[in-house]
């Protein structure tokens, strides 16, 4: 089995915004806002060991139905959630991206779908340099789980973080971890991950 190395990761931080996490907004998802030490520690990891940091942003908007098949299916985004140019699409504060990091918008719950998610996981360390994406953030069972299955039809390996992944029940989380591990990628702990990671660079170093 793989393990990850820093050399040839992403990190793919998957719509952590205010509208998905903070409490009495419209599209509140408990278990993500819980999960944020985690996901924390995943991203100063991460940083510190080289490894680029990308973040999705699930954006809609209010002059045009960008994802009218999203609002069929719950109607309440008609009106609310994830607008374009509101507070609610932004990074939440306890994960603001930094100046190296990269922000993607999306409009569908694939982070690679019509975005230029390859192109830049294809450069940002080198040409075709990156082939293992970490993937962390909300909701598990939708956008974190469409993003490692295209990941995966790509050929990139896919790490994905239980406990810092937030899903809308627990039952969502534990069937997302199943399928993930059993037919895309690897399932993994935050505490995991870490260990992988110190690894790989404490190797190089030697």
């Amino acid at each position: 089995m793989w393990r990850v190395n820093p050399k040839n990761t992403a990190l793919l931080v998957i719509d952590m915004q205010n509208d998905f996490v903070l409490e009495g907004y419209p599209m509140e998802v408990p278990m993500a806002r819980r999960r944020i030490p985690q996901m924390q520690e995943v991203i100063s990891e991460c940083r510190a060991a080289g490894i680029p940091v990308v973040y999705s942003r699930h954006v809609l908007l209010d002059t045009f139905n960008v994802s009218p098949l999203e609002s069929t299916y719950n109607p309440a985004l008609l009106t609310a959630g994830m607008r374009s140019g509101t507070p609610g699409v932004e990074i939440v504060d306890d994960l603001a991206p930094e100046p190296e990091d990269v922000v993607i918008p999306k409009h569908r719950y694939d982070f690679f779908h019509n975005t230029p998610l390859e192109t830049v996981l294809n450069s940002i360390s080198g040409l075709r340099q990156v082939d293992t994406v970490i993937i962390i953030g909300t909701l598990t069972e939708v956008c974190c789980d469409s993003t490692a299955r295209s990941a995966y039809m790509r050929d990139f390996k896919v790490a994905f973080v239980a406990d810092a992944t937030g899903a809308r029940s627990e039952a969502a989380q534990k069937a997302t971890e199943e399928n993930i591990g059993t037919f895309f990628g690897r399932v993994l702990q935050t505490g995991e991950l870490v260990a992988e990671i110190r690894e790989s660079t404490e190797g190089r170093a030697a």
